[in-house]
């Protein structure tokens, strides 16, 4: 809301009623039985005075009891030791634009605001009562200011409180009989001989007016000697008092101890000086303690950050160390495949190069599924949601699927329907075409770790057990659960008629619609090794070795000349191993964190890794994705 200014007030009318700001004038008798004001609507078109109006600028918040220049208190401050209000009785009613409409007070100290004004002679209220707008005081209106100050009122000594009406005053006959303009009240009621005073001799005198101070204290009997502080000990009259000036004792020693009074003062005034002196010395020495502290806090975060720089230095030399063991062990390996003299010819194109990476993730990514069809590749991460990633044309995010409330940790695809799972226990069905979310399963009592599909069906692992759904639509029918595992199964695949399950150094083998466990076969839990089996035989043909840390994923990518194998693990490598001689054939170093997922598509090759990227690995387009 604009400023409203409020009706314009002529300064020049009040000022002409009088030539001089402090000329006063004595009341004639008939104004004895002059009682507190009554505003009066002398304006015309003026609205009764319990209607407020926009026009009326002027809110009350404190007295306007100024000194002569009429100088303005803050419009905000309202101080709790703020003097009791003093009569106000107006020789002659005010204007009524001169009044609170709530109140009918005349204003105090009368400011402009942001909106309608209205109001109150005694405190600014938070809101408007009309339209409960915010107020905010824009300026002191001082036209309204110097008018209120042009009032005569009867000074407050020749007023009394009205009998019969609390809080109401009437002028007393017997008090003063000037009336004053409202902005010189204070200073004539400062020197005015109706003024009560007290006796300087002695309080308990009758109170007395300023008029008759001087004739009481030539009558008064509770006179003391000047040097009574000194220990004399004389009270009496004017006359007495005289006489004993000329006989008392310490008269003759006024000099002297005058100067011992004054040495005395200048004693006082030193320690007084001493004292600041102490209490600046204490503030230095205060300040200079905190100074002191803070320089401890910078030290020891210095230090902090020194013993932090030296760790991670340690650990880098560590890492190097672990890198530098680990090209020296494929150095020495490929130098024992050259001297047997199976390592092979060099082929170019069986270089894997980065052609990109995949950036948008807020955490880790722990899985990827590859939609051949539409060429999408989906990421699932612990930032709660998946990614769909374009990887032909634009290289970028077509979406963020939201909509599991824990980390999600598993992906698969079957038909044109994305499964996801996740630490939230669920399973949630996304329609591929339109990205939307379709459906949610409540699957396991843990989270679910592992999903692959086949058949029209679905497994889903979690901790200590694999459940098998029917698939129907985008409904999901719990058809089996697979229980008596040891531990969390971190990994299904599902090929022909058979189920393969992961857990702590064991891979179980189920048969399609029997669902029969196989004898078991151990896997060695040792990280450096992962060891290749025939399906067939269920035997162990060779063991692979060559990474540093916990192998996370395999993939591979066939030819009908080779068969590639590829695997990730927490050295942060991705490692290629050709299946024709079973050695190592290249590592890929471009992750900054543990690789953890893997998925192929047409000859490429795609890394997700804790460092919450998606690296695209590709090779000639005459390889071709074998799905396992």
């Amino acid at each position: 809301m604009e400023a409203s200014f409020g009706p314009t007030f002529s300064s020049s009318a009040a000022k002409a009623e009088s030539s001089t700001t402090y000329k006063q004038h004595r009341r004639t008798p008939s104004s004895s039985s002059t009682l507190t004001y009554s505003p009066r609507d002398d304006d015309d078109g003026m609205p009764p005075i319990g209607t407020p109006r926009r026009s009326d600028s002027a809110i009350s918040i404190r007295s306007l009891h100024s000194e002569s220049n009429m100088s303005l208190r803050s419009t905000f401050s309202l101080h709790e030791e703020e003097e009791d209000a003093e009569p106000q009785v107006f020789a002659e009613p005010p204007s009524v634009k001169l009044c609170c409409q709530l109140c009918c007070s005349v204003f105090k100290d009368p400011v402009i605001t942001t909106c309608l004004t209205l109001a109150r002679a005694c405190l600014l209220p938070d809101k408007c009562p009309v339209d409960a707008a915010k107020l905010t005081v824009v300026v002191n209106n001082i036209a309204v200011a110097e008018q209120i100050g042009e009032l005569f009122i009867h000074c407050k000594y020749g007023c009394r409180v009205a009998s019969g009406s609390p809080g109401a005053y009437e002028v007393d006959p017997l008090g003063c009989p000037f009336t004053i303009k409202l902005s010189c009240r204070k200073e004539h009621e400062a020197n005015c001989d109706y003024r009560p005073v007290r006796c300087p001799n002695n309080p308990s005198c009758p109170p007395l007016l300023t008029m008759n101070l001087e004739a009481h204290l030539k009558e008064c009997e509770h006179i003391k000697c000047p040097h009574s502080k000194y220990g004399c000990t004389f009270i009496g009259n004017q006359d007495t008092y005289e006489t004993h000036l000329e006989v008392c004792k310490f008269e003759g020693l006024k000099e002297f101890l005058q100067q011992t009074d004054d040495r005395f003062h200048e004693m006082q005034l030193a320690l007084s000086q001493k004292d600041q002196d102490i209490a600046f010395l204490r503030s230095m020495l205060g300040k200079l303690s905190e100074k002191l502290d803070q320089l401890e806090k910078n030290l020891e975060l210095k230090f902090d950050m020194l013993d932090e720089n030296q760790s991670k230095l340690s650990e880098d030399l560590m890492e190097f160390r672990r890198d530098a063991s680990m090209l020296n062990d494929e150095l020495s390996h490929i130098n024992a495949r050259l001297n047997m003299g199976i390592l092979g010819s060099y082929d170019p194109q069986q270089i894997f190069k980065c052609k990109g990476t995949f950036v948008g993730h807020q955490g880790p990514v722990w899985c990827l599924c590859v939609y051949s069809t539409g060429d999408l590749l989906f990421s699932g991460s612990s930032d709660k949601t998946i990614k769909v990633w374009d990887t032909c044309t634009t290289y970028k995010c077509q979406k963020t699927l939201e909509g599991h409330d824990g980390i999600v940790l598993a992906l698969c695809i079957q038909g044109n329907k994305l499964y996801s799972g996740s630490a939230d226990c669920t399973i949630i069905v996304w329609d591929i075409q339109t990205l939307q979310k379709v459906n949610t399963i409540r699957a396991h009592d843990n989270p679910v770790c592992t999903l692959v599909s086949s058949h029209n069906m679905l497994f889903s692992g979690s901790l200590k057990a694999i459940k098998v759904w029917d698939i129907v639509g985008t409904e999901l029918k719990l058809k089996k659960e697979l229980t008596g595992l040891n531990h969390w199964v971190r990994a299904l695949v599902a090929s022909q008629n058979h189920l393969y399950s992961g857990s702590y150094q064991t891979i179980k083998v189920y048969v399609f619609f029997l669902f029969a466990a196989h004898n078991l076969s151990i896997v060695a839990s040792v990280n450096l090794i992962h060891i290749v089996w025939d399906i067939e035989s269920k035997e162990q043909v060779r063991t692979l070795t060559g990474h540093v840390g916990t192998v996370y994923a395999l993939a591979v990518i066939s030819t009908p000349d080779q068969t590639k194998v590829f695997s990730a693990s927490y050295d942060r490598s991705l490692r290629v191993w050709s299946m024709d001689n079973m050695i190592c054939t290249q590592t890929l170093l471009r992750h900054q964190g543990s690789v953890t997922a893997l998925a192929v598509s047409r000859g490429r090759l795609f890394s997700g890794a804790v460092d919450s990227t998606v690296k695209d690995v590709w090779t000639c387009s005459s390889l071709r994705s074998k799905h396992s």
